[in-house]
């Protein structure tokens, strides 16, 4: 089975991209797949099939793969050739798992893993996310939404709105990964500066009443009949768990599993799969849900479809300790997609 491995991208996360490709392209059982790499550079053009080989390899410096994408094609003819069976997009965050190359994949009737173009735009935009999420019934933190125009035109009575949440606060751009432009604002003066960077970064701000707890994620596995593995914990090594603390300064602390009781371990993973068939997810995502401790509560804090495939990313590390390991977890992300596109063309039961 020839199998296209997408990679790199225009995001921010895009040398986290790069790494997962490897650790999925070491793992795959090279007797039932033949792995084509496709490489997108930080500009969105596609490298030629030998410079996309040899950037998967990791041969030569990060300057030197800089230099080899340099006068790449703006499209990758090889998905036009039909020379594909299945695509494995692992690109994260804008232009990836946004829903845009998603539909890329659907204009050219090609199988792809994970969630399709519905749920993952959806998935990606905090403030729709919500929506959908508190129109099911489903717990979230409580939050406000704004927009460029607002701001400029409404300003106190956006203040208002979001210091009636109360301290602390959290404003982040809607539609970015990674903790990218996320601010924490402890008090009220720090409030403007926090949303103008935000708005810098995205013409739309979710600012949201921090939650005092602990954060917990939840691997979910599945189209139609989705299932969780065993719940991890993310234990920030700053104030929060931001940019710096993910992917600069390795100060955070994630645990597999979470140290919870069981009766919280299932809590958490009904509310995980509740949140993943609400948004219409398939395939595969990481919810991050927060437990409040002055309630014992779980809320949603958000669903991410195409979360890191590192070989110590909490995706893949949850389903090795629920008794799936790597291997067998691509496997079977891979049968989804072929199961999910066989289904919608012929009509039989999901999986």
């Amino acid at each position: 089975m020839r199998l296209g491995l997408v990679f790199g991208g225009r995001s921010g996360e895009h040398d986290v991209s790069v790494v997962s490709a490897r650790s999925v392209a070491a793992a795959l059982d090279r007797t039932r797949f033949d792995v084509v790499p496709m490489a997108i550079d930080r500009a969105g053009r596609w490298a030629d099939a030998e410079t996309a080989e040899s950037v998967l390899a990791g041969s030569g410096d990060r300057t030197d793969e800089v230099r080899r994408f340099q006068g790449s094609a703006a499209f990758d003819q090889r998905l036009l050739e039909g020379a594909l069976d299945v695509v494995f997009p692992v690109l994260h965050g804008p232009y990836g798992e946004d829903g845009t190359i998603q539909g890329l994949f659907e204009m050219l009737d090609l199988p792809y893993v994970g969630s399709g173009v519905e749920a993952s735009a959806l998935c990606m935009d905090k403030a729709m996310a919500k929506r959908v999420i508190v129109q099911a019934g489903l717990p979230t933190p409580p939050w406000v939404e704004l927009t460029v125009l607002q701001w400029a035109e409404e300003r106190e009575e956006a203040r208002a709105r979001c210091l009636d949440l109360g301290l602390p606060l959290f404003v982040k751009p809607a539609r970015l990964g990674s903790s990218v432009g996320i601010s924490k604002v402890s008090e009220l003066t720090a409030l403007e500066a926090a949303v103008a960077k935000a708005l810098e970064l995205d013409a739309k701000v979710v600012v949201e009443r921090g939650i005092t707890g602990r954060e917990i994620e939840v691997a979910v596995l599945g189209n139609e009949r989705p299932r969780a593995a065993i719940p991890g914990e993310v234990v920030p090594g700053h104030d929060f768990y931001d940019y710096e603390d993910k992917y600069v300064d390795d100060a955070c602390e994630l645990l597999a599993p979470a140290p919870l009781e069981s009766g919280q371990m299932e809590r958490a993973r009904e509310l995980a799969v509740a949140a993943f068939s609400t948004l219409g997810c398939e395939g595969m995502a990481r919810v991050d849900l927060f437990l409040d401790s002055a309630s014992g509560a779980f809320l949603v804090n958000e669903v991410n479809t195409i979360p890191g495939f590192t070989s110590i990313s909490m995706y893949p590390r949850l389903w090795d300790v629920s008794g799936l390991p790597y291997g067998q977890l691509l496997e079977q992300l891979v049968d989804l997609a072929l199961e999910r596109h066989h289904r919608r063309h012929g009509g039989r039961p999901g999986g």
